[in-house]
C-alpha cells in the first residue's frame, strides 16, 4: 500500500492520520433550538404531520421542505480508489466520508456517503432509482473503467436529477481550466495545440472529450498499447467512440512516437515518463504529471528537460490540478438552477470560471486557484446554474396549504 509521503508512520492509536479519521469524519448536527418543547412539537409529532400531509398532497413541496434538493449521495462501490485499485466498499467509506466532509465545507452542500456491496450496474443504478426520494443529486467517486462509462450513462437516463461521475468529468473541468490558464501564459491558442493524454480510463476519456469540445487543435489518447485510433482492432466500445472523437491525423504507436513535437501532455496514467520524451517534444511544452501518488515526472526533471508549464495532481508541488476544484461547485450550480442533469456547455463554464479565478496571479506556479481558496465554490457554482438550462430554473415554491392536523403548544 503506497505511503503517504508527508506524514511518518506510527501506531494507528498514536498516528496523526489515523487520529484524524478516528469515528469518521460526519455527524448530523440539529439545530441548537431544538433542545425546547415549542421547537420540537413542530420538528416531530405533531408538527411535522402538517407538512409531511403537505407534501402527500403536492410532491414539489420537498424541494423546499426537506433536505434532498441538497442533499448529494457520494457514491462508489470501492473498485477504482485512489491509486490502492478495488479496495472494496468498506476500505472506500473513508474516502467517501472525506468527498461528503468536503461537499459541506467548500459547497455548503450537505451530502451522504453511500458505499455498496456490490459491483453489478444494474444492481446499482437500482438501487439508486430507488433512494431517489432522499438525494438530489449523485457524485459517482472511485468505480472502475470501463463500468463507469455505463453506469453514468444508464443514472443519467433514468434519474431526473444531476449526476456526475466525478473522476471523469472534475477532473477534465479542471485540466480545461489549467489548460486555458497554461496557454494563456504563454501567448498560444487551443486550437494551435497538439495535446497528447497519456491514459485513457475514466479520467484520461473525460479530459480528451472535453478538449476536443473546448477547441483544443489536435488530441491524441494514448492506452498501454499506444496511439487510439480508429480501426485499432483491439479497442473496447468506450474506446472506439473516443477514437472517433480525436487523433484526426490518426497517429499511431507508443509515446515515444506520438509524443515528440507535442505541445503538450496530459499523463493520467501509472506509467512514467523519462526526461528524454519530455526533451522531444515541441519547445517550451506543457506538462501536467497528474498520476497520484506518484506522477509521470517530477516537476524538477520536467523543468530540467525543457517544460515551460508543469502541473501535478499533490499539494506539496504548485500548481495541484484537482477535481476538488470542479466538485462541489459544479453540484451546487446545478442544483442552486434546479436543473435536472449536468451538461457539456455547464462543465465548461464551470472550466472557465476557475480560468478567471487564476488570471488575477497567473504565473507558471499559479495557473489554477487554490482547491481552498473560499471562492472556487461559489464562482464555479454561479458560472454552472447561469450555463443551465433556462427551462430548468427552479420555480419558487408556493406557500404550503394548511393540512388538517393542528399543531399543539
Amino acid at each position: 500500500m503506497p505511503v503517504i509521503e508527508e506524514f511518518a508512520e506510527s501506531a494507528p492509536d498514536e498516528d496523526e492520520v489515523f487520529l484524524a479519521h478516528l469515528g469518521g469524519k460526519l455527524s448530523i448536527q440539529p439545530p441548537a433550538e431544538l433542545l425546547n418543547a415549542r421547537r420540537l412539537s413542530m420538528i416531530s409529532t405533531p408538527g411535522v404531520a402538517r407538512v409531511s400531509s403537505a407534501i402527500a398532497g403536492d410532491p414539489a413541496l420537498a424541494a423546499r421542505y426537506t433536505w434532498a434538493h441538497r442533499m448529494v449521495a457520494v457514491v462508489s462501490d470501492g473498485t477504482a480508489v485512489l491509486g490502492l485499485g478495488d479496495v472494496g466498499p468498506a476500505a472506500a467509506l473513508p474516502v467517501m466520508e472525506a468527498k461528503s466532509a468536503l461537499f459541506k465545507a467548500l459547497g455548503e452542500l450537505d451530502s451522504v456517503p453511500l458505499v455498496l456491496a456490490t459491483t453489478d450496474v444494474d444492481e446499482i443504478v437500482e438501487t439508486l432509482v430507488r433512494l431517489r426520494p432522499s438525494f438530489g443529486a449523485v457524485n459517482l467517486e472511485d468505480v472502475s473503467a470501463p463500468r463507469c462509462f455505463e453506469l453514468e450513462a444508464r443514472l443519467s437516463r433514468v434519474l431526473d436529477c444531476p449526476v456526475m461521475h466525478n473522476d471523469q468529468h472534475g477532473t477534465a473541468i479542471a485540466v480545461l481550466a489549467a489548460l486555458n490558464s497554461a496557454a494563456a501564459l504563454l501567448g498560444r491558442d487551443l486550437a494551435s495545440l497538439r495535446t497528447v493524454v497519456a491514459g485513457a480510463g475514466a479520467a484520461g476519456a473525460a479530459c480528451a472529450r472535453m478538449l476536443v469540445s473546448a477547441g483544443v487543435g489536435e488530441v491524441v489518447a494514448l492506452d498501454s498499447r499506444g496511439a487510439i485510433h480508429p480501426g485499432r482492432p483491439d479497442l473496447t466500445p468506450a474506446k472506439a467512440e473516443l477514437a472517433a472523437l480525436t487523433n484526426p491525423h490518426r497517429r499511431t504507436g507508443p509515446p515515444a512516437e506520438v509524443l515528440p513535437g507535442a505541445d503538450v501532455l496530459i499523463g493520467l496514467s501509472s506509467t512514467t515518463v523519462p526526461p528524454e520524451l519530455i526533451a522531444s517534444m515541441a519547445p517550451d511544452p506543457i506538462v501536467f504529471a497528474l498520476s497520484n501518488p506518484t506522477p509521470e515526472i517530477t516537476p524538477e526533471a520536467a523543468y530540467a528537460a525543457g517544460a515551460a508549464v508543469v502541473a501535478t495532481g499533490r499539494s506539496c508541488w504548485p500548481n495541484q490540478i484537482s477535481n476538488l476544484l470542479a466538485c462541489p461547485g459544479v453540484f451546487r450550480g446545478a442544483l442552486d438552477s434546479g436543473a435536472g442533469r449536468i451538461t457539456e456547455r455547464m462543465k465548461l463554464a464551470a472550466a472557465q470560471a476557475l480560468t478567471l479565478l487564476a488570471a488575477d496571479d497567473l504565473a507558471r506556479d499559479h495557473i489554477v486557484p487554490d482547491v481552498l481558496d473560499p471562492r472556487v465554490a461559489p464562482e464555479v457554482a454561479a458560472a454552472v446554474a447561469a450555463a443551465a438550462p433556462a427551462a430548468t430554473a427552479a420555480p419558487t415554491a408556493p406557500t404550503p396549504p394548511t393540512a388538517p392536523a393542528t399543531m399543539a403548544d
